[in-house]
């Protein structure tokens, strides 16, 4: 049996694991300085001493110290760990969980971007584990008996929908990115706080909603029975990038744009938790590592080569995405609805300043590259398996910035 066989038929495994995985169901908190709300969100919930995890950055800012008032304000006891890095190692999460242990901590307040956030998914696993190695902490999937301490996630971001998934992405002993699934995952409160945001540069705000709206749109996509519900987000994930991201970058202070953005990446991350993504992820990480550009900029390097790519499979959804976010109507033809999406995002590409095309992709790195794609596709769910010469095809237009024939 050829490897392409075998990837077709376990295309839909992936889809089937993740709806077994139970999900974290948090109660949101949104706004502009919302974090000031994390002292009572513990004193509510009854909670005595926190752990707020963070990194350096976050922390050279100050802002954790909104939080840090609210605790004191609330009589809740704390102490900070500021060590996190932008890749997390497994020496960063061993001292992490002895800081968490060692203070006996009720719960991990998670402020900061992806990396704090996945760093806190396994510290918080490791507290409830004290005995167990850390390096067994990086399995593929990991469970908690009962639940992870309680986590308080803070994004300072809006992109990555880590606040939500129950994956977490860090590095083993050899330096190498371990993706873990945590079976009991207990996210109880996401802070969605847009003032975290403010201030950040153009092309973090732009890579990020890049991000953002990837996974919306992929979630709408995949080839996996899902709820209306979580239908619902993954398109309004795209809505509200479309509507919101062109305003930050004419007015980076725009208050309600940036929280709308903050919004998208929560539901960007549900989408992930139900529905997976697909190979416009796979084609970006692959690209982003091999060429060490920025996940964002890889994402939006392949997005249009690849969902016009899976137009003729997917015209149903992108005609019902079309029309809910208000690039057609419900009585236009389904292909010519698809079409203006298409045209929709090649339009906020170029407002948000991506080129198209990739001069580093190199031809004589075909073969690893798919190698490589090919690994990573059967941990979502695609439309289709894509054969060596679909995805062959697809880096030639990545490559060239435009559609080959």
């Amino acid at each position: 049996m050829s490897l392409y066989l075998l990837r077709k038929m376990i295309r839909k495994l992936p889809g089937f694991v993740i709806k077994a995985v139970p999900k974290p169901e948090p109660v949101v908190v949104d706004g502009f300085g919302s974090r000031e709300k994390v002292g009572k969100i513990c004193a509510d919930a009854g909670y005595k001493s926190a752990l707020l995890v963070t990194d350096k950055t976050v922390y050279s800012l100050g802002y954790h110290e909104k939080i840090l008032d609210s605790l004191e304000a609330n009589g809740i006891k704390y102490a900070v760990f500021s060590n996190i890095a932008s890749e997390p190692t497994i020496d960063i999460i061993s001292e992490g969980r002895s800081a968490a242990v060692g203070c006996g901590v009720d719960c991990i307040i998670a402020l900061g971007g992806g990396s704090v956030l996945d760093s806190c998914k396994i510290i918080a696993a490791g507290a409830k584990m004290p005995r167990r190695k850390i390096k067994n902490l990086l399995d593929k999937f990991i469970y908690v008996r009962g639940k992870t301490l309680p986590i308080i996630a803070v994004p300072s971001t809006a992109g990555t929908g880590a606040e939500i998934t129950v994956a977490a992405v860090v590095n083993n002993a050899n330096g190498i990115k371990c993706s873990t699934v945590v079976i009991g995952l207990n996210v109880t409160h996401v802070v969605l706080d847009s003032e975290l945001t403010i201030g950040a540069p153009e092309s973090v705000t732009v890579y990020c909603g890049m991000d953002a709206l990837s996974h919306g749109l992929e979630g709408c996509l995949a080839d996996i029975k899902t709820t209306e519900e979580d239908l619902q987000k993954s398109r309004e994930c795209v809505r509200l990038v479309f509507r919101n991201l062109p305003r930050l970058i004419t007015t980076p202070d725009d208050i309600d744009a940036r929280q709308n953005m903050s919004l998208a990446a929560y539901y960007g991350g549900n989408a992930i938790n139900k529905q997976l993504v697909g190979y416009v992820h796979a084609f970006a990480h692959t690209i982003g590592a091999f060429y060490h550009i920025p996940h964002g900029k890889a994402i939006a390097l392949c997005l249009v080569p690849v969902v016009s790519f899976q137009k003729s499979i997917c015209m149903d959804k992108l005609a019902k995405l079309a029309v809910y976010c208000g690039f057609a109507r419900e009585s236009d033809d389904k292909a010519a609805a698809a079409d203006r999406l298409l045209a929709a995002l090649e339009q906020l590409l170029e407002t948000c300043g991506f080129e198209k095309g990739c001069d580093l992709i190199d031809r004589k790195d075909y073969k690893k590259l798919v190698s490589m794609i090919n690994a990573d596709s059967i941990n979502y769910s695609p439309p289709k398996t894509l054969s060596n010469k679909e995805i062959m095809r697809l880096l030639d237009e990545i490559r060239k910035g435009e559609k080959v024939l």
